[in-house]
């Protein structure tokens, strides 16, 4: 409990809302690029302790809330197969496909089991030789490699009935491809800390660089991000653009090198579309050919799924690139809930709408 208290100190948190202040002579915006770190911002209201020069903005660090709806209709059209077993983290359950979602998939008798390892689905499929068991794979490079892990796992074991459903995509591209954009309103990015324990700050450098856009590598905690805010103005205010690491307590330079020859050896880099927002460059890991045996898009083709359009009403593409915020929506706390979600941003764990639902007040929503 000790780094909890150390950074979540209220006394050290005024502080560095003090120093932000005191700094802070223009309008700047700033994004934080992880779901985790909105969360985070939401639950301790920490746009209350900013500036109002400062814009917070929300990014697509969702894994959850960019899996395409034509993936999630190829994932319910593998599960509803008698012969499948098929196991999903549970933020994945109610998150609207074209029809229907997985959970209601579920009540209508398919084999849908919720996960909190892949290795989990390994042992399934050693006790269930008679079906097919498939593992829908999502996340950023935080979680990559476990999957990747299951995948070895599986091919030294040598299972014949074990296949996963690869939606893993990448942090880097996801920001140039927000920088690049004409609507772009980013000035410095807080970049997911979590990623960076895996993969280092290499592939920040460039795009700092390239975009003259400051990038903090940022924990999770109020302290953490109040700090990451603070860096990201300094840069700012004195016109530099320039990777730092405010996570130095978990991420090192260069990564963690196990893992990433993992990803290395079991995946390759693909292009991807990303829901709501649209098709990144290599922004996305796919299964390689060593291991397609284990990819269930050679066992089960894509048949008849329709990547449709969002509801007409929800915005959540814009609120995945950053160019509105959930209290914007005019379906939020209306027509969309996290009971009645029209969007994925509203369902997920780390999504942005249901970080507003759970955390502002009717008298103080966020903007």
């Amino acid at each position: 409990m000790k780094y909890q208290t150390e950074f979540r100190s209220p006394d050290y948190v005024e502080k560095l809302s003090k120093q932000i202040k005191a700094i802070t002579t223009q309008e700047w915006k700033i994004m934080e690029i992880c779901g985790g770190q909105t969360h985070s911002i939401a639950k301790f209201g920490l746009f209350d302790l900013l500036p109002d020069k400062i814009e917070l903005i929300h990014g697509p660090g969702c894994p959850v809330c960019v899996t395409p709806k034509r993936t999630l209709d190829h994932a319910m059209d593998i599960a509803s197969n008698p012969k499948v077993i098929f196991c999903t983290f549970g933020d994945m359950l109610r998150v609207p496909g074209s029809r229907e979602d997985l959970l209601a998939l579920k009540a209508k008798g398919a084999d849908i089991r919720m996960i909190y390892s892949p290795l989990e689905v390994i042992e399934l499929a050693l006790n269930n030789k008679d079906k097919e068991v498939i593992l829908f794979a999502v996340g950023f490079e935080t979680t990559a490699p476990m999957h990747a892990m299951a995948i070895k796992q599986a091919a030294i074991l040598g299972l014949k009935n074990f296949s996963v459903l690869t939606s893993l995509v990448l942090v880097p591209p996801a920001m140039e491809y927000i920088l690049q954009s004409p609507l772009n309103q980013v000035q410095g990015f807080l970049a997911a800390g979590h990623v960076c324990t895996i993969m280092g700050d290499a592939a920040y450098y460039p795009i700092a660089k390239k975009y003259h856009v400051p990038i903090i590598i940022t924990g999770f905690e109020p302290v953490d991000i109040l700090q990451g805010i603070l860096h990201c103005v300094l840069q700012l205010e004195k016109k530099i653009a320039i990777v730092e690491n405010q996570y130095t307590r978990l991420v090192h330079p260069q990564g963690n090198s196990y893992a990433k020859n993992l990803l290395a050896e079991v995946f390759d880099e693909t292009d991807s579309l990303w829901r709501g927002i649209g098709n990144i460059a290599k922004s996305a890991f796919v299964i390689n050919e060593k291991y397609a045996y284990f990819d269930a898009n050679n066992r089960f083709p894509i048949r008849d799924v329709q990547n449709s359009a969002e509801n007409a009403i929800c915005i959540s593409g814009e609120i995945l690139q950053g160019l509105k915020k959930p209290s914007q929506c005019p379906a939020f706390k209306k027509a969309c809930t996290p009971e009645t979600p029209l969007g994925a941003p509203m369902v997920s764990t780390e999504g942005a709408c249901a970080a507003y639902f759970r955390y502002s007040r009717d008298d103080h929503e966020y903007v």
